[in-house]
């Protein structure tokens, strides 16, 4: 079974006017299912069906597949941002807003670093916000560079490629940043993946 272009979690226009439905027929309809595509061809040339996505990506990482890699861990991400988005937008509550107090000091003060971290990302990448040993952290990785290979448990992402934010912003990765993280970030699903399984959450079945 090939892997497939996974549905948006909303309507493509949702998230409007934050990022709009034009967006995301250029983001996700055209450069995320890109990546499937390629994907699903370096699997069938490398005999690799059967593999989760997941051990797809870690297999590209252990051989220095770099194709392969790229590929297949830019359609985990993105998966994996398309979660971090939300239209009904809700301040962190509970244990994460606990931990957020005791790492940052305020949701606030978490927001400012993770657009410092962002917007100060040369060139393309994510930013992250991961646990790492029990404490979180912001951070941000390269081009196609993932999680899934590391020790730290993703909470959530904001895409920091230029196609995330060149059609509603054009070159201002700053306001679109701004605007992510002040009316769309999907706090609830950062709360949700503090068990560790947040890996799994972006993964599918080759």
């Amino acid at each position: 079974m090939a892997f497939e272009l996974p549905p948006l979690p909303f309507p493509k226009d949702a998230l409007a006017p934050t990022m709009s439905a034009e967006t995301f027929d250029f983001h996700h309809g055209k450069h995320h299912k890109a990546y499937v595509d390629k994907t699903n061809g370096f699997v069938t040339e490398k005999g690799l069906e059967g593999k989760s996505l997941v051990e797809v990506i870690r297999h590209a990482k252990e051989t220095g597949d770099k194709g392969l890699f790229n590929n297949s861990a830019q359609i985990w991400n993105h998966t994996f941002f398309w979660n971090s988005l939300t239209p009904n937008y809700a301040a962190p509550t509970g244990k994460l807003a606990e931990m957020i107090e005791e790492s940052f000091g305020s949701t606030e003060a978490l927001v400012k670093a993770l657009v410092a971290e962002s917007t100060n990302h040369f060139a393309s990448g994510w930013g992250w916000l991961v646990l790492e040993d029990g404490k979180l952290k912001v951070t941000s990785l390269h081009d196609a560079d993932t999680p899934v290979v590391y020790d730290y448990k993703p909470l959530l992402t904001i895409d920091v490629w230029e196609h995330a934010y060149y059609i509603d912003y054009r070159n201002a990765r700053p306001g679109y940043l701004e605007a992510l993280t002040g009316k769309i970030l999907n706090w609830e699903f950062a709360a949700q993946n503090l068990d560790g399984e947040g890996v799994s959450r972006a993964d599918q079945q080759g």
